[in-house]
């Protein structure tokens, strides 16, 4: 029997799917930008954890937008 995925993983392999239709790297700053802004901090510490340990089924936009965030966010020049 196989493992159940996690639901962070399902979730963001959907977001993954609704950008497939721009590049890689505009789809991940989206991604990263959507989990940002909507999904709650335990969560996407949950994201961060799967990405880190590499899990099998991970959409590789997912993983490109998880080092997005992982980096600090830049302060509004102003």
């Amino acid at each position: 029997m196989a493992a159940a995925v996690p639901s962070e993983q399902r979730m963001a392999n959907q977001i993954a799917a609704n950008f497939r239709h721009v590049p890689d790297d505009r789809a991940a700053e989206a991604i990263a930008s959507h989990i940002s802004r909507f999904w709650d901090p335990r969560m996407r510490a949950r994201l961060l954890e799967l990405v880190e340990a590499g899990a099998d089924g991970l959409d590789p936009v997912v993983v490109s937008a998880a080092r997005l965030l992982r980096q600090p966010q830049e302060a509004p020049a102003g």
